[in-house]
């Protein structure tokens, strides 16, 4: 795992520094069986419905994960309900609004979910039987800033980096880029081949550009945690020269992009990729599992490039994703009973070799059987970790920094905004309500 006691002893002096005025909390919600602690469920048949974003993980939820589930509990029916991932945020809070969200609620980490806990539409989960099994760290992205109350069951982390075919990398006899300048020579030779297109992704979800452009190569640049937490504490800016240098990474993306990169989706992406019709794909481990699937060709990775060779590398290990409990649930015995199951030792082996590139957050170390998975998580021995820098405290305010980062890397890779004004914009929609940017 990311480094755990470093991580949270500069997360707890980051807080008690800023001294910012924490969002009032939540009254916790006051279902009667949210807060007991072990139960059994009534018996009769209920069904639950599983809230997500993770709609590429729908066949091995219902191949895989839920029948053990099931098969264990015969008298609990589970339905995975995925909604695209660029939509899910809004669409969960309108549901949750409306009263018709899902029983199980698939958490993104810390501030989003840390705001739908003080919404009360998360039940408080301390006494979950199974929650014992998490360390602090693990459950720092889904609790309270004090740590007193965890309102999601940690699933697992994910690692950024870069896919590509090696069938085209043999063919044109190229080597996995470790620096930025043979990232370019390794494109340009692609491309002056004409065989394959250099770079895939597209920027119409526009999460793409931050998620696998802008988290995946800036840790290098930000220093990772120290760059992240700096900008927490104000004494960094993203005007400074790390994050511009990082939008003009992406800047220079574009030359490499298929042709209509503007309106390509993600899914359209994933697909242009496995159909072998590009060379390099940047995102992370989560595609593990579908790439293997789909692609006829055999894959490699390599990890996001440094400026030259030698240079300390640091890598987005992020703490991605775990599940909480509707707090207006009609079943919340039966939504318990899977969630206790979620915290179990059995899931995280499940989870862990059912869906690989998701790395269990479960005290007990699972053995690995994906090769591409563990060459992934041999990065952590070689580089330094961090998670998203825009998914702890920086996001509570208007502009939420997420979406901005979203919209600003998009635009600098379509060549609407140059790196220094996406950089000036993202930094004064910071200023306008966090108050330690404004020193």
């Amino acid at each position: 795992m990311l480094r755990k006691v470093s991580f949270l002893v500069a997360t707890a002096l980051v807080l008690a520094a800023c001294a910012q005025p924490q969002a009032p909390q939540a009254p916790a919600p006051t279902q009667p069986a949210a807060g007991a602690g072990a139960q059994q469920p009534s018996g009769a048949q209920v069904t639950l419905i599983i809230e997500s974003w993770r709609n590429d993980d729908l066949p091995i939820w219902q191949d895989v994960i839920i029948p053990a589930f099931e098969k264990k509990y015969p008298n609990i029916k589970v339905i995975f309900s995925p909604t695209a991932p660029a939509d899910y945020n809004g669409v969960l809070n309108s549901k949750l609004e409306a009263g018709t969200a899902g029983d199980l609620i698939t958490c993104r980490p810390f501030d989003v979910s840390l705001k739908l806990f003080e919404k009360g539409y998360l039940a408080p989960l301390n006494d979950l039987p199974g929650m014992e099994n998490f360390s602090d760290f693990a459950k720092t992205a889904w609790s309270t800033d004090d740590l007193k109350t965890t309102f999601c069951v940690p699933m697992a982390s994910v690692i950024h980096g870069f896919f590509y075919n090696k069938q085209a990398f043999e063919k044109l006899g190229l080597q996995e880029p470790t620096t930025w300048d043979e990232f370019y020579q390794v494109l340009d030779k692609i491309k002056a081949d004409g065989t394959y297109v250099p770079l895939v992704m597209g920027t119409a979800d526009m999460w793409e550009a931050a998620t696998m452009g802008f988290q995946n190569i800036g840790p290098n640049y930000w220093k990772g945690e120290e760059g992240r937490l700096a900008l927490i504490r104000g004494q960094a800016k993203f005007t400074d020269e790390p994050y511009v240098k990082t939008w003009q990474q992406l800047a220079r993306w574009r030359d490499y992009l298929p042709p209509g990169f503007e309106s390509i989706k993600y899914p359209d992406a994933q697909a242009f990729f496995t159909l072998g019709r590009g060379a390099i794909y940047p995102t992370g481990s989560w595609e593990i599992a579908l790439f293997e699937k789909q692609a006829n060709f055999p894959l490699g990775i390599f990890k996001p490039p440094v400026e030259k060779a030698g240079d300390e590398c640091y890598i987005s290990d992020h703490v991605d994703i775990a599940l909480g409990m509707n707090a207006a649930t009609k079943h919340p015995q039966e939504a318990r009973t899977f969630l206790s199951w979620v915290a179990s030792a059995e899931f995280a082996e499940l989870y862990g070799n059912a869906l690989p590139g998701f790395f269990p957050l479960h005290s007990t170390p699972v053995e690995l059987k994906n090769e591409l998975a563990k060459e992934f998580v041999s990065w952590r021995n070689e580089c330094k970790s961090t998670i998203r820098n825009s998914y702890h405290i920086l996001s509570r305010g208007e502009p939420n920094l997420e979406n901005e980062l979203w919209r600003v890397s998009a635009a600098v890779i379509n060549g609407t905004l140059t790196p220094e004004q996406a950089a000036k914009e993202i930094q004064e929609g910071l200023e306008r309500w966090y108050k330690p940017a404004q020193q």
